[in-house]
């Protein structure tokens, strides 16, 4: 006669390199067959997989440096478990309202001293040469 006991285990986890900590549920099958005979079935989400000692892989940076601690072991030991990410609040500017008041658009400081400032420049310097040029070679 084939007998079949199925058991549910919580196995944590620990990343060593992003020391991430994780817990995956697992279905343990034990087998016994009609001569004696005696063995385990590890699923995860209904498909056969490793041994939870055997090998694992960290969900968040993909590395294959991780431990397991004994079944239960989170729940002794809540430090361990990462406490949610805050949710990043929405911002939304707040524009006083003014009652028939438009504000209108102005030009930035920068750009009106660049177009004023620029030929300005070039005329004063241009002069500057002018009067050096007409010292150093009188006619």
């Amino acid at each position: 006669m084939r007998d079949e006991l199925d058991t549910h285990q919580l196995w944590p986890y620990a990343c060593l390199c992003c020391r991430h900590v994780w817990e995956v549920q697992y279905t343990v099958r034990r087998l016994s067959g009609t001569r004696g005979r005696e063995g385990e079935i590890w699923l995860s989400n209904g498909v056969a997989v490793q041994p939870p000692w055997s090998d694992s892989v960290c969900p968040r940076c993909g590395c294959q440096q991780t431990t397991s601690f004994p079944p239960g072991y989170l729940s002794r030991h809540p430090e361990l478990v990462p406490a949610p990410e805050p949710v990043p609040e929405a911002r939304i500017p707040v524009i006083p309202a003014q009652a028939g008041r438009v504000p209108a658009p102005r030009a930035p400081r920068a750009r009106l001293m660049l177009a004023l400032g620029l030929p300005l420049v070039v005329a004063v310097g241009y002069e500057l040469y002018r009067v050096m040029a007409a010292v150093a070679f009188p006619h």
